[in-house]
C-alpha cells in the first residue's frame, strides 16, 4: 500500500510555516510536542482551530 503524504508551505513577510500531513492514528504534533502540551491550558480556541477539518 502506498503511503500518501501531503506537504505545504506558507510565507508572510520573513516568516515561514511548514506542514506535513501523514496517515496515522490522529495524534497531532507541533514542534515535536503533543498538541495539549504545546498550547497548554486556556487556549481552547486555538486547539479547536487546529482540529477543524
Amino acid at each position: 500500500m502506498a503511503k500518501v503524504q501531503y506537504f505545504g508551505t506558507g510565507r508572510r513577510k520573513s516568516s515561514v510555516a511548514r506542514v506535513r500531513l501523514l496517515p496515522g492514528n490522529g495524534k497531532i504534533t507541533v514542534n515535536k510536542r503533543d498538541l495539549e502540551e504545546y498550547f497548554g491550558v486556556g487556549y481552547e480556541t486555538q486547539k479547536r482551530e487546529v482540529r477543524r477539518p
